[in-house]
């Protein structure tokens, strides 16, 4: 499969001027040549800065802070307020990434994801990593907790762009120039199932696949995979905990342990159907606030919307983020060059991901595997990630024309 893109989205120029032979001067110009810096000014950067993009950003953290101060009984403890603590400076600093010129993140991208793998490396591999819920996923740094499987996938979509960014299609025509992103994707997947952290690690295979998909990798690539997947699965099954193997043996009939792995998701749809179409009422709802909800503030942040606010509640949020994603494959689209195009795509991608997989999780039509809704549910590293994910796509936004040379690595 090739996607052809329209003229005006297609790189026009990777930053190479080829050797040429000068009459007269006796030697050849250099190979390659530096694309010509950026001289924007911060003014200038401002103004390309899509404010569309970082108005729907502002309104989905708005709605998760207020969403969790309705959770914690209409009180800023224990949640909203270190909520909304989080996510000032991470406004700031998402702002301040889409300021960087993209060609930093470009030159950078295999450090970025050398240094994200070893962190994950050092959780599953010593006694440093922070254990909660009975999964070792976190690392302190002092005195930040971050988990760093939230942010390879940033890291990935940087190394993943990093590669396929010169590579042409009659290229990815070798199965051997697959190898290397291959690894570059398995390896922190493995380790990141080890933790154990089986949403997660799945969501960065198929968040993964759509970048490969979108750099012009042939369609039997995937037909080949999709062979080897049920192979892979019968051994990831025998390497799950009891609590993953009972979230899915009891999706298909959660009542036959309706106080064990089934009351998750029984108490879930209950508190959904309860909201009808206009909902109870903003901090009215009575499976959240009489605490039969588990994982309100985290996971389950999206049927204290469905109980409070009802059908119209609910969709009005999915609104919001579907206008967020559709403006973020946008910006993708129309960078000309591929690396921003490519990088745009898997961070969209991931975003669109986590939220299918929690909506989807928590109204009963996958099993439950502990995916977090995106700026709204409680968490510092993960609002952090996507608050970096959203810069990002700020910067390709701002830097859409510029010129790239090579990565330092190929």
């Amino acid at each position: 499969m090739r996607i052809i893109l329209p003229a005006h989205l297609k790189p026009h120029g990777q930053g190479f001027t080829k050797s040429r032979l000068v009459k007269g001067a006796g030697k050849a110009e250099p190979l390659f040549s530096e694309p010509r810096l950026s001289d924007f000014s911060l003014r200038e950067k401002l103004k390309k800065m899509p404010w569309g993009f970082v108005g729907l950003v502002l309104l989905l953290s708005a709605a998760g802070v207020a969403l969790l101060y309705s959770a914690g009984g209409a009180a800023w403890e224990p949640w909203a307020g270190k909520q909304l603590s989080r996510m000032i400076p991470g406004i700031v600093i998402m702002l301040g990434i889409a300021l960087i010129d993209i060609r930093f993140w470009f030159r950078f991208g295999y450090w970025i994801y050398g240094g994200l793998l070893l962190l994950l490396l050092v959780i599953v591999g010593t006694s440093f990593g922070h254990v909660g819920m009975g999964a070792k996923r976190w690392l302190e740094l002092g005195g930040v907790v971050l988990q760093p499987s939230e942010h390879m996938k940033i890291g990935l979509s940087i190394a993943l762009a990093c590669y396929f960014h010169n590579k042409t299609f009659e290229e990815l025509g070798n199965p051997l120039r697959l190898v290397f992103p291959l690894a570059l994707v398995l390896i922190p997947a493995v380790l990141i199932l080890l933790q154990p952290n089986l949403g997660t690690a799945t969501l960065t295979i198929f968040a993964s696949a759509a970048v490969f998909l979108l750099a012009g990798t042939r369609l039997w690539v995937f037909l080949l995979a999709g062979i080897i997947a049920p192979f892979a699965g019968n051994i990831a099954w025998n390497h799950l905990h009891d609590y993953q193997k009972a979230r899915l043996t009891t999706f298909l009939d959660p009542e036959k342990d309706p106080l064990g792995a089934g009351y998750n998701i029984i108490q879930s749809k209950i508190a959904l159907g309860s909201g009808g179409l206009l909902g109870k009422g903003f901090g009215m709802g009575t499976q959240s606030q009489l605490n039969f909800l588990p994982e309100k503030h985290t996971d389950f942040i999206f049927v204290v919307l469905g109980e409070e606010l009802g059908l119209v509640g609910a969709c009005l949020l999915l609104l919001l983020f579907l206008l967020l994603i559709i403006h973020g494959y946008s910006i993708a689209l129309h960078a000309r060059h591929q690396f921003g195009r490519l990088l745009g795509l898997g961070l969209t991608t991931t975003f669109f991901l986590y939220v299918l997989t929690n909506v989807a999780m928590v109204t009963g039509l996958i099993p439950v595997v502990g995916i977090p809704l995106p700026l709204i549910s409680y968490g510092g590293s993960v609002m952090l990630a996507f608050y970096i994910s959203c810069g990002l796509l700020l910067g390709i936004a701002i830097h859409k024309d510029e010129q790239f040379g090579r990565p330092n690595l190929d």
